[in-house]
C-alpha cells in the first residue's frame, strides 16, 4: 500500500515538475500563458474555419457574419504568438484568411 502511495506521489510531483517547466519555458520565450492557451483554442477553431471554407461556396449573411467573427478572433491569437510556432498551420490560416477577404469584399461590393 505504501509503495502506491508513493508512485502515486512520485507521478503527481512529476507531473508538477513537467508543468512548471511548459510554463518557464513560455516565459523564456516571451509568451504569456493566457495567450497561449488561446492560440490553442484558436487553433482548434482555425480548423473548423478551414473545413468550413473548403465546404462552403455560398453562404448565407448570417453565416459569413459568424464565419468574419470567428476569424478575427482566430487572427488575433495568432497575432500574440511567435511564427515559429504554428509555421505548419500556415497554408490553413491563409486558406482561411482568403476566404475571409472574399467575403469582406462581397460585402463592402453590397453595401
Amino acid at each position: 500500500m505504501s509503495a502506491l502511495l508513493a508512485v502515486i506521489y512520485l507521478l503527481i510531483f512529476a507531473i508538477i515538475v513537467l508543468t512548471s517547466y511548459a510554463f518557464m519555458q513560455l516565459k523564456i520565450v516571451g509568451i504569456k500563458v493566457k495567450d497561449f492557451w488561446g492560440f490553442v483554442e484558436a487553433n482548434q477553431v482555425l480548423d473548423k474555419l478551414y473545413f468550413f471554407a473548403k465546404q462552403y461556396e455560398k453562404m448565407s449573411s448570417q453565416e459569413q457574419l459568424i464565419y468574419l467573427k470567428e476569424a478575427e478572433r482566430v487572427f488575433k491569437a495568432f497575432e500574440k504568438i511567435p511564427n515559429e510556432l504554428w509555421e505548419e498551420e500556415y497554408a490553413k490560416y491563409k486558406e482561411v484568411l482568403d476566404k475571409y477577404k472574399d467575403i469582406r469584399m462581397i460585402r463592402w461590393s453590397n453595401s
